[in-house]
């Protein structure tokens, strides 16, 4: 749903699956965009982590799966999303993840978008990668940070979900929502204020201390800190 989630994703799945080209896009990319868009439809296989902004409008030969973590803020948006597969005379599969307390979605669209739905049984044997992930984020402050944007991101595009009757943020577990995001603790934010999370653990590491893996950016940090001490 956003930009910052992309990154983080897009970064995250390069780490975790290798042998795959993975490649991200979103709006805030402006000239690099048709770069590689272009790029991904030469590809024989590959994974692209993007926004809406690859909804319509695009044609990429041979799309398998679309994936949708995040449920469209429009539901027009969601059957332009399946568009991408399936596509003159193909044959493809589309998929969107919801909570329980979400599924009044699938009457929703089936009535709204006459989009008939099936439920698919969650798979079995899942590998736990949020550990690997939490380890990504301690060795290089670049993966902490876009994991806290990114979790501040979809907080607030939930909030402003256009089905917001079936998508409430106050029904939102922010602590599972936060160990789904494999953060390292908390971040501030209004949504967030004045609540406790005795369901998250916050790593006992002082977040300040973690560096980046860019020895440039590192040393802007430091200088920073510096002046601000």
């Amino acid at each position: 749903s956003t930009c910052a989630c992309v990154e983080y994703y897009g970064k995250a799945l390069e780490s975790l699956i290798k042998q795959v080209k993975i490649m991200s896009i979103h709006g805030k990319m402006k000239h690099k965009r048709n770069k590689i868009f272009t790029e991904f439809r030469k590809l024989p296989g590959g994974i692209l982590v993007c926004t809406d902004v690859m909804a319509r409008g695009i044609d990429i030969p041979e799309v398998h799966w679309v994936l949708q973590y995040d449920p469209p803020s429009s539901a027009s948006a969601f059957v332009h999303r399946c568009g991408r597969t399936a596509r003159i005379g193909n044959v493809g599969s589309a998929l969107v993840f919801l909570l329980p307390m979400e599924e009044s979605y699938v009457s929703f669209l089936s009535i709204n978008q006459k989009c008939p739905m099936q439920e698919m049984k969650p798979q079995t044997n899942v590998l736990d990668l949020l550990p690997k992930l939490k380890s990504m984020a301690l060795a290089d402050r670049a993966v902490f940070e876009k994991g806290m944007k990114a979790f501040v991101s979809y907080v607030q595009a939930y909030a402003k979900h256009e089905c917001n009757l079936i998508f409430r943020i106050k029904d939102l577990d922010f602590a599972s929502l936060a160990k789904g995001f494999a953060l390292l603790k908390m971040p501030k934010m209004p949504e967030l204020r004045g609540k406790c999370f005795p369901d998250f653990t916050p790593v006992t590491v002082n977040t300040d201390s973690i560096s980046f893996k860019d020895k440039n950016r590192e040393k802007q940090r430091q200088k920073q800190l510096e002046q601000q001490r």
